[in-house]
């Protein structure tokens, strides 16, 4: 008994002393990468800016030492800010030390708008003369569009490149739901408000069909011109190109295209790049990264700091579904303390969002309507801004879109679950007591009675009635205006330009310029992010306590698919029953 109670202490010993050393190790860990952060980057003279976008781009990054950590185990790139991004190459236009920059888009990892902010701070960039030149074993179509405005564009032989024009792929659940036995009890007004379709059908309705066909056009015409430009290519002729699959041609008929400079192996390209910076063949060439770049100090050939701020605030993911995302509580809070904050003399809220709780919106909407009524307001969108994106958008003074943003979705729906027949199937059944006639609605375990069924379709359509007015107030328009161009139907940039949804087409530079000049500062001030980024130990202390679930999911399921649609319905369980948001699942090339 003696050996025993010996052999079990000493394991317990021995456990508390590991986990010990483990936690400690983890911390030294953090602590070493939290003080690598805040070192002060030097930049080589001769040097070339490495833009190598091969994870996921975000609008902006934390002082997140755990996503380093987590990105190191699965193997999968840390995300990247775009804010770093634009910042970087806005930077190295300025800079002597960088000759250039060398470009690695093979498979980027975002939206369609973020490619074209991307590319056209690189057309900002080339216009200083210095080169880019973009090297990649494979280029999706979006990597392509990227990389179409380089000097020189090049691919390895039997490399592959992908231009082949637009698809935009619906995801359905109505299959599942069925043989899971739940019944997707749906409401909604807007015949084109397909958010509800994924949960009711298994294929595209013929409005949902239509306005899909809308945006997808204007977003490859959009493209098609745009590297027609850079290439010197005739957009029919691009057309008959991307007709003929590229990816699966021949290395003769890429370089015939035109859509190529020439196919090369990476350790060409790198002589090419000394060359082009006069680096000896012998020698490394200087180059630093977007990430350690955005740290280097660059003059601006400003004098001093100036008192008047423009502030930026991000608002990225849906509205209230969850951790991730939009907390309407969160932004407005963020929102209302700029606009009492008599140093910001104008606000760029920057929308990332397809939307979400209508409750939400409104909570958000009011805080906008409020600053805007203080001081200038200008929204500049990204990839989506719609339906509840849209909401928190429309009291601004002057709303700006890229061409290929997803915006307007002006519609409001509601979805309850049924289960009761899921709970039969495994053996669980429900009862009730209620004291009044609607005690329990919305329940979940029954379907809805007739009359619930009116209450639920007359509350859609005040909510419907009164997202209109909001739209109809921020545009100066009539509700009935809005109506036709709403009724939940999703628009791009360039088509909602043309219906009066947004005032002007470009990227957060141009909105930013707006706000300054509007709040007569734009010769005199700087620009504050916002909501403040946490130092690195305050990061990693709210990942570790509110955000434990979301990594564990990364670390299994990475950047997949069924990351994706895992959250698809994590959401769906815990969205507030009236919605504004846009097709739970598009997925564009």
């Amino acid at each position: 008994m003696k050996k025993f109670l010996k052999y079990t202490l000493a394991v317990i010993v021995g456990s508390v002393v590991s986990i010990t050393i483990l936690m400690l190790g983890f911390f030294i860990i953090i602590g070493i990468i939290a003080a690598t952060s805040s070192q002060e980057i030097t930049v080589k003279d001769n040097s070339l800016l490495v833009l190598k976008l091969d994870g996921p781009i975000v609008e902006r990054t934390d002082n997140d030492p755990l996503t380093e950590i987590m990105s190191e185990l699965t193997g999968d790139a840390a995300p990247m800010g775009l804010n770093q991004i634009l910042g970087s190459i806005k930077k190295a236009g300025r800079d002597d030390r960088i000759k250039g920059i060398y470009l690695e888009s093979g498979l980027v990892m975002g939206g369609q708008a973020t490619i074209e902010e991307i590319r056209n701070a690189l057309l900002e960039f080339k216009a200083s003369g210095k080169f880019i030149i973009s090297f990649a074993p494979v280029y999706s179509q979006k990597s392509y569009y990227l990389a179409s405005v380089a000097h020189r564009v090049y691919l390895p032989p039997a490399g592959m490149l992908n231009f082949q024009g637009i698809s935009s792929q619906h995801t359905y659940f109505k299959n599942t739901l069925e043989k899971l036995d739940i019944d997707v009890q749906v409401f909604r007004h807007g015949k084109f408000k397909s958010a509800i379709e994924p949960l009711t059908r298994t294929d595209m309705s013929d409005e949902a069909r239509l306005q899909t066909e809308t945006y997808v056009n204007s977003m490859w015409n959009h493209i098609t011109q745009k590297v027609s430009k850079s290439r010197n290519i005739a957009p029919e002729r691009l057309n008959e190109i991307a007709n003929q699959v590229p990816m699966f041609q021949t290395d003769d008929f890429l370089l015939k295209s035109g859509l190529l400079d020439d196919l090369k192996y990476k350790d060409q390209v790198i002589n090419e790049l000394k060359d082009s910076t006069k680096t000896e063949y012998s020698k490394d060439l200087n180059s630093i990264g977007v990430k350690q770049y955005a740290k280097a100090y660059v003059a601006d050939g400003k004098k001093g700091i100036s008192k008047n701020k423009v502030a930026i605030i991000y608002a990225e993911g849906a509205i209230d579904t969850g951790q991730d995302g939009i907390n309407s509580e969160d932004l407005s809070r963020t929102i209302r303390e700029a606009r009492r904050d008599s140093s910001i003399k104008a606000v760029v809220l920057r929308i990332n969002s397809p939307g979400g709780s209508g409750m939400g919106s409104e909570i958000i909407w009011r805080e906008v309507k409020l600053t805007a009524d203080t001081k200038p307001f200008i929204v500049s969108m990204s990839d989506l801004a719609a339906s509840g994106g849209y909401y928190i958008a429309c009291a601004a003074d002057t709303i700006i879109a890229h061409p290929n943003t997803l915006t307007g979705s002006i519609g409001v729906f509601g979805t309850i679950p049924n289960f009761k027949g899921f709970l039969n199937k495994i053996g669980v059944t429900t009862d009730v007591v209620n004291t009044n006639k609607f005690s329990d609605m919305p329940a979940l375990t029954r379907p809805f009675r007739p009359e619930e069924k009116e209450i639920m379709q007359a509350y859609i359509e005040h909510f419907y009635d009164f997202f209109l007015q909001r739209c109809a107030d921020g545009r100066q328009t009539t509700k009935a205006a809005i109506d036709e161009i709403g009724q939940g139907r999703v628009w791009s940039g360039e088509n909602a330009l043309d219906i009066d949804l947004v005032d002007l087409l470009g990227g957060i530079d141009m909105a930013v310029n707006i706000a300054a000049e509007k709040a007569g500062i734009a010769d005199n001030y700087r620009i504050v992010e916002l909501p403040e980024v946490l130092p690195p130990f305050e990061q990693l202390m709210k990942d570790l306590t509110g955000n434990a679930s979301a990594y564990m999911q990364s670390l299994f399921f990475g950047n997949s698919e069924y990351l994706k649609y895992l959250k698809t319905v994590e959401e769906l369980k815990e969205s507030y029953p009236i919605q504004a948001r846009i097709p739970y699942e598009i997925s564009i090339n």
